[in-house]
C-alpha cells in the first residue's frame, strides 16, 4: 500500500513491485567527479564540500546526463532514477509501514538521518547515520532525491505495476527523502515534493541510482 493519505499523498493504493536494485547511498562528489570530470558543489561553500557528501546543485537533467554517461562505461547493467514507488518501497524497509525510513518513533530519527535539528545546516558525508532494514543509507534527511516520475498532485491513475509515471503530469519532477534543513514531516516515507526538471543551484538536491537486477 502505497502513501499515508495526507494531500498529494492520496489515494492510498496497491503496486505490485518487480525485482530492482538501490544504491545503498546517493552518488557522491568523488562518483560525479570519475564520471563527469567536475564538481557542480565547487560553487558553494566548504560545508557542502567534500568527495563522500551527496553531489548536489544538480537538476534532473543533469542526473540524466550522469546516468548516460556512466552506463556507457559501465558493462554489467542499465543504471537509472527510481521510480517514486520503488523510492518508498525501499524507504520503507520492503513494503513495511514506517512513517520513517527505518523508524515509526520520531525520537529515533536522529539515529537515522541528517535534518534540520542535527545537522548544523550543511551536508554530512553519506552512510554516517544508522541504515533502514535494507541495508539503504540516508533515505530520510542529507539531501533530497530525485526520482524518474512527473509529477502529478495526487496518485489518481497511477501505474500500479511499480513503474516510473512518467505520462502527463508537468515538467515537475518527483523529489523524495527530505534534506539537511527539512523538518520531520518532510523526511517521511510517504512525503512527496517537485521541481523543475532543469532546476540547479540547490544545495538540498541529489540523487541515488537504481537498476534491474542482471
Amino acid at each position: 500500500v502505497w502513501g499515508d493519505g495526507h494531500g498529494n499523498e492520496q489515494p492510498v493504493h496497491w503496486v505490485e513491485m518487480p525485482e530492482f536494485q538501490l544504491a545503498r547511498t546517493v552518488v557522491t562528489q568523488g562518483m560525479w567527479e570519475r564520471v563527469m570530470g567536475d564538481n557542480p558543489a565547487e560553487g558553494y561553500g566548504e560545508e557542502f564540500i567534500g568527495a563522500d557528501k551527496p553531489i548536489v546543485g544538480v537538476s534532473w537533467e543533469d542526473a540524466q546526463a550522469f546516468i548516460h554517461r556512466l552506463n556507457a562505461m559501465v558493462p554489467e547493467g542499465q543504471y537509472r532514477l527510481p521510480g517514486e514507488a520503488e523510492w518508498e518501497y525501499a524507504a520503507r524497509s520492503g513494503g513495511q509501514r514506517h512513517k520513517w525510513p527505518g523508524t515509526s518513533k520520531e525520537s529515533e530519527l536522529e539515529r537515522y538521518a541528517w535534518f534540520e535539528k542535527n545537522s548544523g545546516y550543511a551536508i554530512h558525508p553519506v552512510a554516517q547515520k544508522q541504515p533502514n532494514e535494507l541495508g539503504l543509507y540516508d533515505m530520510a534527511g542529507n539531501v533530497f532525491e530525485w526520482c524518474q516520475d512527473r509529477w502529478h498532485d495526487s496518485y489518481e491513475g497511477a501505474p500500479g505495476d511499480g513503474s516510473a509515471w512518467q505520462s502527463g503530469g508537468s515538467r515537475f519532477r518527483v523529489l523524495r527523502g527530505g534534506s539537511w534543513s527539512s523538518p520531520p514531516s518532510w523526511l517521511r516515507s510517504a512525503f512527496r515534493d517537485e521541481l523543475f526538471l532543469d532546476s540547479i543551484g540547490l544545495t538540498h538536491r541529489g540523487f541515488r541510482l537504481a537498476r534491474v537486477p542482471y
